[in-house]
């Protein structure tokens, strides 16, 4: 089997960062928008950790993961 190629953590990381940091403290808590945001971070914690379970999986069988930063491909030399 080839690689599997998964988003770089840090992708998740940075959002998390952005939503954590800047987007909730600009919102009144409480409010529908504020509300919204946390349901987003809730979600990209929950997708995060979803992507953490499969890399264990993968590990188990011996699959190589292939966290990718773009969708650009690698150039061959």
């Amino acid at each position: 089997m080839g690689l599997l190629p998964l988003p770089s953590h840090i992708h998740y990381e940075l959002l998390l960062q952005l939503l954590e940091r800047q987007t909730l403290p600009a919102l009144e808590p409480g409010s529908p928008e504020y509300l919204q945001a946390q349901q987003v971070v809730i979600s990209l914690r929950k997708a995060w950790m979803h992507q953490k379970v499969l890399e264990e999986s993968c590990q188990r069988t011996d699959r190589e993961v292939d966290h990718r930063w773009s969708l650009n491909r690698p150039h061959s030399p």
